[in-house]
């Protein structure tokens, strides 16, 4: 691993989606989130549906774009139901859609339902970036694989690794698994307890090119956080 003096903030900010899905979230922890946020010049903020309008209005004025979850955290909503979330958080003003698979659907090897559900939210995102969170916790190998090629065909923006909601987040081994899986032109976001500029660096060196982190102040300021996400 390169030192980590190597490695500007600035740009490790640039990667970063800060990250808030909790579901006791207050209005004012999401504010304080889209205040951080512009302090650091994170890449996102990313929060449930419901908080899409309001993250909008308060980052108008800045460059921090606003990404939210579509059939989160379960992945077991129908493929209407997500087209339905992704259309509607658009119009509220989402700038990025993380989208969990249909997880029982690739644990039972329907792998022609996992394309269809991810490629329906394509085409109602085609203008916006559209990540897929594959869940890896509760993947074997041969699934992590299976699933990032159908991501792929589905021409999506960026394979994920986590919700933060299983019983681990990303490691570095999934990370460039999955790197060596996509295109070169599908990004690889890795989530889920990461809460050290270490822990980024690992990321990053293993192949990942986005972050979602709710420890991103922690990240910046060089603190081991206690958050799991």
């Amino acid at each position: 691993m390169q030192n980590l003096k190597q490695y500007d903030k600035k740009y490790i900010a640039s990667l970063i989606d800060h990250t808030l899905l909790k579901p006791n979230a207050k209005r004012s922890d999401i504010k304080k989130l889209c205040d951080e946020a512009k302090k650091y010049n994170f890449w996102s903020v990313c929060v449930n549906p419901c908080f899409v309008k309001f993250c909008k209005e308060l980052l108008k004025d800045t460059e921090v774009k606003v990404c939210t979850v579509v059939g989160f955290p379960l992945g077991a909503t129908t493929t209407s139901v997500k087209v339905y979330e992704a259309k509607e958080a658009i119009s509220n003003g989402a700038d990025e859609i993380d989208m969990v698979i249909n997880i029982n659907a690739m644990k039972s090897a329907e792998y022609d339902f996992v394309f269809e559900d991810i490629f329906a939210v394509r085409e109602a995102t085609k203008d916006k970036v559209l990540k897929v969170i594959i869940e890896t916790a509760y993947l074997t190998k041969e699934e992590k694989i299976k699933v990032c090629e159908l991501a792929g065909k589905a021409d999506v923006d960026f394979v994920k690794t986590s919700t933060g909601f299983a019983s681990y987040g990303a490691t570095v081994e999934d990370v460039a698994l999955m790197k060596s899986i996509v295109k070169e032109d599908i990004g690889v976001k890795a989530s889920g307890g990461i809460r050290t500029l270490k822990d980024v660096i690992s990321m990053l060196e293993a192949g990942a090119n986005r972050i979602g982190t709710s420890s991103s102040v922690d990240i910046m300021e060089d603190r081991e956080s206690t958050e799991r996400y």
